[in-house]
């Protein structure tokens, strides 16, 4: 979204530079707080459906190619039971949505 509103603006380049530190320092902590551990929790939880939710969205951008921890997190997330059922639940709604 970043790149798409306020291009025009002169502080957009500045902006876009304070943006991707933010995303690096937050996935960075993410990483570090995963190094040890599968899930955000001790088990797979609804915590982690949320935010494999949220880091696909990364996908393409570089940033989750840069952090293999996370990359092996959400792929690990994306094979859950629970994720595809909450993916799918998600799907159906849009689709309904749509007819």
């Amino acid at each position: 979204m970043a790149l798409l509103l306020e291009a025009d603006r002169p502080w957009h380049a500045e902006r876009l530079t304070m943006l991707d530190e933010r995303v690096r320092t937050r996935l960075d902590d993410l990483s570090r707080w995963l190094a040890y551990r599968d899930w955000l929790e001790e088990a797979f939880s609804a915590a982690d459906v949320v935010m494999v939710t949220v880091l696909r969205r990364l996908g393409g951008s570089g940033f989750l190619e840069e952090q293999p921890t996370i990359a092996s997190y959400v792929a690990r997330g994306e094979t859950r039971p629970a994720f595809k059922r909450a993916f799918e639940a998600q799907r159906a709604v849009f689709a309904a949505a749509e007819a």
